[in-house]
């Protein structure tokens, strides 16, 4: 697949014929448009001193809507010719039936630019890309004798999207990612755990693969799996809890952000639904998600209907004031879009979905928090986590926690689950840390089968009486 600029109405469709499909297409429809994109994507693993994985992944295509009511006809190929267009306009058409529905507003788009457009993957010849992460396994193994495994990787991709509105409207977006990701083993006495860093964003691979940054990633690596393996078996019951800045952000992605989706709340299957305007969080949490912070994962120039990115209120001061919506969602509830429609690819359809969600910072300092603590944990690192939308309950394993007693941090634990629902969680939140940091550039949300980049962050955070699902249970 050629390296040159994504032209499709130059290089592939005549423009003129193109939109003349798409306007039949979406005659009678309340919205459509004609999605087309290319996206080239390099990954490359290094295990336990070999090379494990190294792929190179090229694809191209387009996806055609019309939507009328809350019915979406869509149609996709990686074919991009006018006879392709011509028999997924047929398919799509079939959702706008005979009805008489008026097109909503173009979006606005927008002329800011978040990130550059230059390939990450070019940033290195490959071979330096292999001598770098052979660099990275052979630092961690000298770094501590008890290192027995090291896995290193980088990935890098480049996604172009144009989209081609009823109106005429065409708008681009060039969307660059990168990343560095170091996870170490270490052993003593039998007993084995891991420790994992790493993150990226919207830029180049070039500061990734920089000595001064992969030493950093590496030793920070190593010394949450030393934490871990002189941790102790985690505590069970009802206690208080601090969380950490920045990627404990992630349960409030996972536990508040999904039920605050245009599309839950209009359908009534949110534990936030019908909520607007009421307090759902103690005074003082205010959470937003916003799409325009430059460079981050979660960051985007247009959402893939070609409306501007957005720095949207969600929680303002713990009162409800906003929900994500999508076009089609924010016209069924009477509101405008926010920017957060998002699809995976061009075989799929646009929803709401978040961008970069996070709390902001309230005057507390985090040792006034951990102080406040009589019996409970300190929560730093998440892994994997399930969240049921409709309650907002979840589970999620901590992967570095430690005990907290009388205000001081003690031993590392182990084992530690958290346990509770979000609107619950919210509104036992009794202390604001002003340390709010954004997450290293590591997250990667699903819904629906498809999976789009997002960011997380909050601040340190003391929330009363959650459950702590522990080792000794």
């Amino acid at each position: 697949m050629s390296d040159a600029p994504f032209r499709p109405f130059e290089t592939m469709l005549d423009e003129t014929q193109a939109l003349a499909l798409l306007r039949r297409t979406t005659e009678g429809a309340d919205d459509g448009e004609l999605f087309l994109e290319r996206r080239r994507a390099e990954g490359i693993v290094l295990d336990d001193g070999r090379i494990r994985n190294a792929s190179y992944d090229a694809s191209e295509g387009f996806g055609l809507r019309a939507v009328r009511g809350d019915v979406t006809g869509y149609a996709h190929s990686t074919h991009i010719t006018e006879s392709a267009l011509t028999r997924a306009a047929q398919t799509a058409r079939l959702a706008v039936g005979e009805g008489g529905g008026t097109l909503a507003d173009a979006p606005t788009g927008t002329n800011q630019r978040l990130y550059g457009d230059a390939d990450p993957m070019a940033d290195a010849a490959f071979g330096v890309k292999i001598e770098t992460l052979r660099e990275i396994d052979a630092f961690a193994r000298a770094l501590d004798p008890r290192v027995v495994q090291v896995t290193a990787s980088l990935a890098a991709s480049l996604q172009e999207v144009e989209i081609l509105r009823p109106e005429g409207l065409r708008l681009t977006d060039v969307r660059p990612m990168s990343r560095l990701n170091i996870s170490i083993i270490v052993e003593q006495d039998g007993r084995r755990e891991s420790g994992s860093a790493g993150g990226g964003g919207r830029h180049g691979l070039a500061g990734l693969i920089l000595p001064g940054h992969w030493k950093n990633v590496a030793q920070e690596a190593l010394r949450i799996a030393l934490v871990n393996l002189r941790a102790e078996p985690a505590p069970a019951g009802v206690m208080d809890v601090v969380l950490g800045p920045g990627w404990p952000g992630i349960l409030l992605h996972e536990a508040i952000g999904h039920g605050l989706e245009g599309d839950f709340n209009r359908k009534g299957t949110s534990a936030f639904a019908g909520l607007m305007g009421q307090r759902i969080a103690a005074p003082g949490v205010t959470v937003l998600d916003d799409g325009t912070i430059p460079d981050r994962r979660g960051s985007i120039s247009i959402d893939d209907e070609g409306t501007a990115s957005a720095r949207n209120v969600l929680i303002d001061d713990g009162i409800l004031v906003g929900y994500m919506q999508d076009r089609q969602n924010a016209r069924l509830m009477g509101v405008a879009p926010t920017g957060n429609g998002r699809r995976e690819s061009y075989a799929h359809t646009p929803m709401p979905r978040m961008t970069n969600t996070y709390m902001l910072g309230g005057d507390a300092a985090p040792e006034a928090l951990l102080a406040d603590v009589k019996d409970g944990i300190y929560a730093v690192g998440f892994g994997g986590g399930q969240v049921d939308i409709t309650n907002g309950k979840f589970v999620f394993s901590c992967t570095e926690a430690y005990r907290v007693r009388n205000g001081i941090v003690g031993a590392p634990v182990r084992g530690a689950t958290l346990i509770g629902d979000g609107p619950t969680a919210l509104q036992k939140i009794r202390g604001i840390g002003n340390d709010m940091a954004l997450d290293p550039g590591m997250g990667n949300c699903g819904k629906a089968g498809q999976w789009v980049p997002v960011g997380v962050g909050q601040p340190s955070l003391l929330i009363g009486g959650l459950t702590v699902g522990g080792s000794d249970t």
